[in-house]
């Protein structure tokens, strides 16, 4: 399961013997694979500002998650014709996520523990921002990108009486520059086309005659050429209106025609190239190869190298692929590896502020086995943790036992810390 719980309990003799029975009683029953967590000694302040952080850490949590969601679904979208291929773009500092969960470690280099908790939630609050109003701009880019490049083909889509010309008419299908003549098209029906083969050059006066020519055709009918004098235009179209063959408004215009076809051509190449990944920079992104390292470059400029990194690594990282999505990759890892960050930060504050001082608890990383066993592991946890706060673990445990003045939701309460890492809302 990609679903884990991030739980701590106070570091005394008691409790780390209470962890150990924990450990063993879900070992047994093959309930969850347990990890320690290793979170380092914050500057913890005074009670009131961890009471002020407790808040502001579970907005940011909530932030920091709806923002990996929003950029692993542009992922998604942008690599829509290669969607078996997501999940190895979406790693954390060059691996799988649940490796680096399973493996996290502080990063002290770009979040110092020694400053104080309010200067590293800054830190990160900062970066998620910055992180958020990248992916508004370059998503709203990617998608006028993708609406213009919709409503080309919409109208090339469409019926004879509404879709664009440009790639069915020729130059050779036209008299072009006569001062006396002129080429019309006429959507002629189906069941129609010997009537109008009959009729058409006696319409009106001064019809050229054999001047009619099929040049397309859809389901529901034929697109013709025929050509006429201009003075007779007015005439011809209402003539043509009551046979039921409709002359469909068109000027050929060589320039025009081009800049259209340029345009499908240009806007193609430049979604496409928004997403190009090579062969290679995917084999390399892959769990099969746990020491890569993901290149990390500055907020907002996918294009600077990372220090460390050799130009040949770079070059092959980022072989073939496209702006957005090496963006994408680089700043999604980032995000992550900050929400990380913020669930280890949220464990320290809240068991400061359930346990007291001197900080002294150990958090603890349980990936439960499979979704039918989370019941059972609950009730696992809260009865080796019940000593923590009888009253809460009675509830818990019996839900028939009411306390004056007291309400506990079995799912949202537990005698000891607890948050919830849900990966699979990522897949």
């Amino acid at each position: 399961m990609s679903e884990f719980w991030l739980i701590s309990a106070p570091g005394d003799k008691e409790n780390l013997q209470a962890l150990e029975r924990m450990n063993t009683v879900t070992s047994k029953s093959n309930l969850s694979y347990n990890t320690k967590f290793a979170i380092p000694d914050f500057k913890v302040g005074t009670l009131d500002s961890l009471v002020g952080l407790s808040d502001e850490l579970g907005k940011l949590d909530t932030f920091a998650e709806s923002l990996i969601k929003k950029m692993a679904q542009s992922v998604v979208e942008v690599m829509e014709d290669a969607e078996g291929k997501v999940q190895e773009n979406l790693l954390a500092n060059g691996v799988d996520l649940t490796s680096f969960v399973t493996h996290f470690e502080w990063d002290m280099a770009k979040y110092p523990a020694k400053q104080p908790l309010v200067g590293v939630v800054d830190t990160l609050a900062k970066q998620l921002a910055q992180i958020e109003t990248d992916l508004k701009s370059r998503t709203a880019a990617y998608n006028t990108l993708k609406t213009n490049l919709e409503n080309l083909e919409k109208k090339s889509m469409g019926n004879l009486f509404t879709r664009t010309l440009s790639d069915i008419v020729s130059k050779e299908d036209f008299v072009l520059d006569s001062e006396y003549l002129i080429t019309l098209l006429v959507i002629v029906p189906k069941p129609s086309y010997a009537q109008w083969q009959k009729t058409y050059e006696s319409l009106s006066d001064m019809v050229v005659p054999r001047s009619t020519k099929l040049i397309a055709e859809d389901k529901e009918g034929g697109l013709f050429t025929v050509t006429l004098f201009r003075k007779v235009i007015d005439d011809f179209k209402t003539k043509a209106k009551e046979n039921k063959f409709t002359v469909r408004e068109f000027y050929y215009d060589e320039t025009e025609i081009e800049r259209e076809r340029e345009e499908m051509t240009r806007l193609l190449s430049d979604k496409k190239q928004q997403y190009q990944t090579s062969c290679v920079a995917l084999k390399k992104g892959s769990s099969t190869f746990p020491d890569h390292k993901v290149k990390v470059t500055p907020l907002g400029n996918p294009d600077r190298p990372a220090a460390g990194h050799t130009d040949r690594e770079r070059e092959s990282e980022g072989e073939g692929e496209g702006p957005l999505l090496r963006w994408l990759k680089v700043n999604f890892s980032e995000a992550f590896i900050a929400w990380i960050h913020i669930k280890a930060l949220r464990v320290f504050v809240e068991s400061v502020l359930r346990y007291g001082l001197p900080v002294n608890f150990q958090a603890v990383l349980l990936q439960p086995h499979k979704k039918s066993a989370t019941k059972r592991l609950r009730e696992v946890l809260n009865s080796v943790f019940r000593h923590l706060d009888e009253v809460a673990a009675a509830s818990v445990l019996d839900a028939s036992v009411e306390i004056p003045g007291l309400q506990f939701n079995n799912q949202d309460y537990f005698p000891y810390v607890y948050f919830h890492i849900d990966l699979s809302l990522l897949d």
